[in-house]
């Protein structure tokens, strides 16, 4: 039977105090059977819709004037800079990356936007979504590793410079994403947290400070985070071989 809770939404601002790992993450908004939604997910989703409600109004009516719309102007801003960022972390110049890191990049930025709303509380303070965002790169390093260099210059990354390091190169691949992932859930939980103790003691100030400085620290984590994605995705390319020229 469908069951809905959305009043719990209204007190998530109760939990400041009382923080956890599983916080946001007790509150289910929809039940059905044994599965639920809780807030985390919900919000997750509210913060997908933006994305494509803004991607959907500013490309709608495209311009190829030199007069566009502000939106436009910005959207294609944030791309170049994004795609002239990825281009030259990754040395590609096919801009395969920019996909990936747009996504990422975005949906952490607005994440970190909406956290002016009271009741809202950024998905990425949950470390069910900061690990499913690590996985998103963790499944992206052999994807693109395949299609630049092979199955066999991909493997091959596992026993460089030498066969004994295979365990630990096994294990600094998994270890990297893993950190990539509790470095965001840290970060942004502490912001969370720091925000709500302060609240305790100025209740009018301490707020908007935070989250003012929230909003800047929350886009460097966004920018962080898209860049290290490229960097673990382009750690492996193909090899040139050198040609001789004939005289």
């Amino acid at each position: 039977m469908l069951k809905t809770n959305f009043s719990t939404w209204w007190d998530i601002p109760k939990l400041d105090r009382q923080i956890g790992l599983e916080s946001y993450d007790s509150f289910h908004l929809i039940e059905w059977n044994n599965w639920y939604i809780n807030a985390t997910i919900f919000n997750s989703w509210l913060v997908i819709l933006l994305i494509v409600l803004i991607a959907w109004l500013t490309t709608k009516n495209l311009s190829v004037k030199k007069k566009s719309s502000k939106w436009q102007t910005a959207l294609e801003a944030l791309v170049l800079w994004l795609q002239r960022e990825a281009n030259e972390t990754s040395g590609s110049h096919n801009n395969q990356y920019l996909g990936m890191a747009m996504g990422l990049f975005c949906f952490i930025l607005v994440c970190n936007l909406l956290t002016f709303i009271p009741w809202f509380r950024p998905p990425t303070a949950s470390i069910s979504t900061t690990m499913a965002l690590a996985t998103v790169v963790f499944l992206a390093i052999p994807y693109f590793s395949i299609k630049n260099a092979g199955i066999k210059g991909y493997l091959k990354k596992f026993i460089d410079p030498i066969p004994l390091m295979l365990p630990m190169n096994i294990f600094s691949e998994f270890f990297s994403i893993f950190a990539m992932g509790l470095r965001l859930f840290g970060n942004m939980l502490s912001g969370v947290m720091f925000a709500s103790i302060l609240s305790a003691f100025i209740p009018f100030v301490a707020p908007l400070v935070m989250q003012t400085l929230g909003l800047l620290t929350g886009s460097i984590q966004a920018y962080i985070f898209a860049l290290l994605a490229i960097v673990y995705s382009s750690s492996v390319k193909e090899e040139i071989v050198p040609q001789i020229i004939k005289t």
